[in-house]
């Protein structure tokens, strides 16, 4: 499994810290716990998107892009990596951002992600609910092209076969860091959505015969569709690196059980997850991905789902610049 023949630009700060959760693992009385830090992966205050965006970024640089487009949620952390590595690549980023919450709320419409977009120099187009984004997204760009425009199209959150090189690589990453520590590790837990980031690991992990299996705590699609989403891409990604198979359907994994609502919209367990990481380690979750998944890690703990004896490793998948945009679901001034 060589990456080094697909073109890659540098945008990440790599590798991303393994660390202890003692407090938090204390807490809850379960395994020992663990966290992959790619919230400090360095692009506009970081998140998992900046590795697949190294991959996607060097295929526009490679096609002799001049603008990239993406779509997403109105906070989208795919969107804001985009315009950022748009902007440090010297290109012009167009994004169309989706309202699937139905937020009103002025910081929610214009802070967070979406301040960071604007930072980067990005252009932003509104959409409604229910539409097919990427569709979308392709129309804008065909129209760009067809007044003479080169436009390379992201699909959200990255999630291709391309961008899921890039957590093949962490993949790698983990399993070096792992082993010039020592350590063993039973279970892998991040939130999972548009499927790129799941997809890569698993892809990874399987190709290494790596033996640690990969659970995605949906934040979106029901069970049955968010693992066929990642499967479909898994073995997308293991073709795209010759070794086709390599990945089965059982290696594909999903709890959807702490979506909530729906996408964009805190449970109350989010919110659990969010105050526990802040208070016990003085990490920051966001409220739509990484505190989701986080939520999921509690709760499956809680209910002995992972042995006392067990070494869990939880990805951390950035994004906490959105908490600003989710201040109308914290009770501040009552704490404050």
């Amino acid at each position: 499994m060589n990456l080094a023949r697909f073109p890659r630009v540098r945008l990440a700060h790599l590798p991303t810290p393994i660390e202890p959760l003692p407090r938090l693992s204390e807490a809850l009385g379960g395994p020992e716990i663990w966290i992959k830090r790619d919230d400090c992966t360095g692009l506009s205050t970081g998140g998992n998107k900046t590795r697949k965006l190294e991959f996607l970024m060097a295929e526009a640089v490679d096609q002799g892009a001049e603008v990239v487009l993406t779509q997403g949620a109105t906070q989208s952390n795919h969107a804001r990596q985009t315009a950022a590595a748009a902007a440090k690549l010297g290109m012009e980023c167009h994004i169309l951002l989706e309202d699937r919450t139905g937020y009103e709320h002025e910081n929610y419409r214009y802070n967070g992600n979406v301040l960071l977009d604007v930072l980067h120099g990005a252009t932003i187009e509104h959409r409604g609910p229910g539409l097919d984004m990427n569709a979308e997204m392709e129309a804008v760009a065909e129209a760009m092209r067809a007044k003479g425009r080169k436009a390379y199209a992201i699909p959200g959150g990255g999630s291709n076969a391309t961008g899921a090189l890039g957590y093949v690589n962490c993949a790698l990453e983990t399993l070096a860091q792992l082993t010039e520590m020592g350590l063993r590790v039973d279970h892998m837990v991040h939130a999972t959505g548009s499927a790129g980031t799941q997809a890569g690991l698993v892809t990874g992990f399987q190709a290494l015969n790596a033996q640690i299996p990969v659970l995605g705590i949906g934040v979106r699609a029901p069970k049955d569709k968010q693992e066929a989403n990642v499967f479909a891409l898994a073995e997308k990604t293991a073709d795209k690196l010759g070794c086709p198979g390599v990945v089965a359907r059982g290696d594909v994994v999903a709890n959807t059980d702490y979506v909530g609502e729906g996408y964009g919209l805190p449970a109350e367990s989010t919110l659990e997850a969010i105050d526990l990481f802040a208070r016990l380690e003085a990490i920051l979750l966001d409220p739509v991905y990484s505190a989701k998944g986080a939520a999921g890690l509690i709760d499956l703990v809680r209910k002995g789902h992972f042995d006392s004896s067990d070494r869990v490793l939880f990805l951390h998948t950035g994004g906490a610049i959105g908490l600003t945009g989710y201040t109308h679901v914290f009770d501040v001034a009552g704490r404050a």
